[in-house]
């Protein structure tokens, strides 16, 4: 083999097989092409030979193509070539039937639009010339009247045409921004969600907490910050490997995403440490879910490593006034989760709430002072 085959890059499964794709469509653009010309036909009384030619053109070739591209070592440059020759046709039709105007444009356009939605780049240009040096040819062979009128019998028989094609283009469009569409939401999906876990990923779970803050400080709505840290986590790395550590985390993910309600919002906050938003709840209720959290997480057992024991210590702060910022709030889940561990771990820990300062008192009414008449 020889250093350019080997560079040259495999074409994939999805080229291989555009000539599948192509082949029904050029078997209905050609046959409703072919019928176009048999208007013209008609009209000009034509030939025997030029009738044999229509059929070959328009009804055979199409099947030959698709047998060229199937039997091909080399299916995707042999149906490449073969959408060069569908040009080549309608060039060669132009001039033969006398350049009767509807037929001719319809043709022309709808061949030339075929290799712009083909995919493959810069066909359409490559297909000019042998679109417009075949029509030359002919011309010069045959030189045809120009008969540029076309009757009603030949807009007739050229309209299935140009309307089954565009509704096919139509479809075809339709068809390919649902794909784009569906593709987008799942890109969304895999953008905000961490793989390992399943949970929300670390930017996705910022928003929702920064906004949820925002409501805090504008119509009052309590929330909660979980920060939650799987105990003596390095340690399960250093004795049972890291794929061990993959697998509590995954776990402990699933277990946290399973222990809250609908409306709250579970984040892997990075590495070992979670994060969960508690919205529309206060402190209270928030503790209640901590302490669920933590006591599943004692019952855990992991299919591939059942004798690993598992622990978290949690934080949790509640939406407080003194929080202008998210990081803020963060920053007092984070001290909440330090208490915790220094207490000994396997436990949840608050922030406690600061005092609220008391309101400043009037001043005293003084006497007025005596005024000397």
């Amino acid at each position: 083999m020889s250093t350019a085959s080997r560079l040259t890059p495999e074409p994939s499964q999805a080229l291989r097989t555009t000539y599948r794709r192509i082949y029904p469509l050029r078997v209905v653009g050609m046959g409703l092409g072919g019928l176009a010309i048999a208007g013209v036909l008609i009209e000009q009384h034509a030939s025997a030979w030029r009738w044999a030619l229509m059929v070959v053109t328009c009804l055979l070739w199409p099947h030959l193509a698709f047998l060229l591209a199937r039997h091909s070592n080399d299916s995707y440059a042999t149906e490449r070539r073969s959408l060069l020759i569908d040009s080549a046709i309608a060039g060669l039709w132009v001039p033969l039937m006398h350049f009767s105007l509807l037929p001719s444009v319809v043709l022309v356009t709808v061949t030339t639009f075929d290799k712009l939605s083909s995919g493959i780049r810069r066909l359409w240009l490559l297909s000019l010339p042998g679109l417009v040096g075949t029509a030359a040819v002919v011309s010069l062979i045959e030189r045809p009247r120009i008969e540029l009128q076309s009757s009603l019998l030949v807009v007739s028989f050229t309209l299935p045409l140009l309307v089954v094609h565009t509704l096919l283009s139509s479809m075809g469009s339709y068809r390919l921004i649902r794909t784009v569409s569906r593709q987008n939401k799942q890109l969304e999906i895999l953008r905000r969600t961490d793989a390992q876990t399943g949970l929300y990923a670390r930017d996705h779970w910022q928003q929702q907490a920064d906004a949820a803050l925002q409501r805090f400080h504008d119509s009052g709505e309590p929330a909660c910050l979980l920060m939650i840290d799987i105990d003596h986590f390095k340690a399960i790395n250093d004795t049972y490997g890291h794929a061990a550590g993959d697998e509590v985390i995954a776990a402990v993910g699933r277990l946290i995403g399973d222990s809250i309600r609908a409306d709250d919002c579970a984040g892997r906050y990075g590495g070992d440490e979670f994060a969960v938003l508690c919205g529309n709840i206060g402190a209270e209720q928030a503790h209640a879910m901590a302490e669920r959290i933590r006591k599943q997480l004692l019952t855990l057992r992991l299919p591939h490593n059942p004798q690993l024991r598992l622990s978290s210590s949690i934080g949790l702060a509640e939406a407080a006034p003194e929080f202008a910022t998210l990081r803020a709030w963060m920053n007092a889940a984070d001290a909440a989760l330090y208490v915790a561990k220094e207490q000994g771990r396997n436990r949840v820990a608050a922030r406690a709430a600061l005092p609220v300062p008391p309101l400043p008192q009037p001043e005293a009414m003084q006497p007025a002072a005596a005024t000397t008449p």
